[in-house]
């Protein structure tokens, strides 16, 4: 019984691997709990009528996602009981499968990994294990809006190490900068975002080598954000932190998640890394203290859906789409919004507007042009909060016809209505 069904599986996989995922369709999500429909983020009188509402704030996506996670989930919820569970080792084998195969990961085991109340709870707990209340923690800016609010909670300090854009619009990392402000303020604890959230950098190998030598000569352990990492767009690969030196190994407090790839943000859960023992062991006591640091057991099963053959073919696809999402988006802001500034992402689906050089010729604040936005539908989102002065984030996580209708409403409507 037990081979036929591994048979079946195996089956089922090789059907799905060869067959076409449907990224056209635009998810209707009104009446199914979704805070990207439920909420608007801009404060406006309504939207205009004769205009649909096209979510373009909130990190999730607006695609039906892989079907063998909805395919995991309806099999173990045909089982009518969810009582007290142990992940199974199909569990750990997922996720030492996908590390090695997407990201190149050698030596994992299933002892080195731990989990997480999704990703900002693994910050919140590895902030514990490190710093005390009043600590300062070093982050680049822009800033996910995420760490700041986790920060704040419990009481730390944020000391920011701007990244600087090149002459070709690329963000980068200031490595002196960096260096010093770890020096003056003491700092024995960092926030490392890879790929970058909201920029969209995918650093490079020589750019994670030359930052963890800047946090080893200062002896700072590293919160590594990697939640993105499986959405660098075609052209770009994501380099492990952890993999670059045996010091950044011991060195780095990797945080990694299915959550964001497949849009299973409200089954809550993520998953640490962590090759130091020493550190592994406080991270596990930390997250114990609060009694309710457990996983969900359909979350499990998600992940194991995701990170399967099938996950794996219907996440190509999706990073296709992606690709070409971000493509047409940045070259139309290019050709018609001038004053616009606007730096090509290399992984995330997310947009990073610098509005400045536009609203100062066009006599506007930034709050009038988001609410010029969301007045014809387009619901995008403040950037301020993400230590942008200017600037207005856009999720591309939809259809490429919607984009492209989003962005023809903001060429007639707003920019040059």
């Amino acid at each position: 019984m037990k081979n036929r069904r591994k048979a079946e599986l195996h089956k089922q996989r090789k059907c799905y691997t060869t067959m076409s995922f449907d990224f056209t369709t635009m998810l209707s999500r009104e009446g199914q709990d979704a805070i990207a429909v439920e909420k608007i983020p801009v404060t406006v009188p309504e939207i205009d009528p004769g205009f649909s509402r096209i979510t373009m704030w909130v990190a999730d996506m607006n695609f039906i996602t892989a079907p063998s996670i909805t395919e995991a989930i309806v099999a173990r919820a045909q089982h009518p009981a969810f009582g007290y569970f142990t992940p199974r080792p199909e569990y750990y084998d997922a996720i030492l499968n996908w590390q090695r195969t997407r990201n190149g990961v050698q030596g994992l085991e299933a002892k080195h990994i731990g989990y997480e109340n999704g990703v900002l709870g693994g910050v919140a707990t590895a902030l514990r294990v490190l710093c005390s209340a009043g600590d300062a923690v070093l982050l680049h800016s822009p800033t996910y809006i995420g760490f700041t609010h986790v920060l704040e909670n419990y009481g730390y300090r944020i000391v920011l190490s701007p990244l600087v854009q090149d002459a070709d619009g690329v963000w980068r990392m200031d490595y002196e900068d960096m260096d010093r402000k770890l020096k003056e303020n003491r700092i024995h604890a960092a926030i490392f975002c890879t790929p970058h959230n909201p920029c969209g950098r995918v650093w490079t190998r020589q750019e994670v080598e030359q930052a963890m030598e800047v946090y080893r000569k200062n002896d700072v352990t590293v919160i590594s954000d990697e939640i993105w990492s499986d959405l660098v767009l075609p052209g770009h690969k994501h380099v492990p932190p952890q993999s670059v030196s045996e010091d950044a190994r011991q060195r780095v407090i990797a945080l990694y998640a299915p959550s964001k790839t497949f849009n299973l943000a409200g089954l809550v859960g993520s998953y640490h890394i962590v090759y130091n023992d020493r550190l592994r062991d406080r991270m596990d006591k930390e997250a114990s203290l609060c009694h309710y640091n457990e996983m969900n057991v359909l979350w499990m099963h998600a992940l194991i859906g995701a990170y399967s053959d099938t996950g794996a073919a219907w996440l190509d696809g999706l990073r296709e789409v992606l690709g070409e999402n971000v493509r047409y988006a940045v070259e139309f802001i290019r050709s018609h919004f001038e004053g616009v500034e606007v730096a090509r992402p290399e992984g995330t689906y997310m947009l990073f507007l610098d509005c400045t050089n536009w609203c100062n010729a066009h006599g506007k604040t930034l709050d009038e042009l988001l609410k010029a936005g969301v007045k014809v539908g387009v619901i995008w989102q403040d950037g301020r909060p993400f230590h942008g002065a200017c600037s207005i984030r856009m999720n591309l996580a939809l259809p490429t016809h919607v984009v492209q209708q989003a962005f023809d409403r903001l060429d007639r409507y707003v920019f040059h209505g």
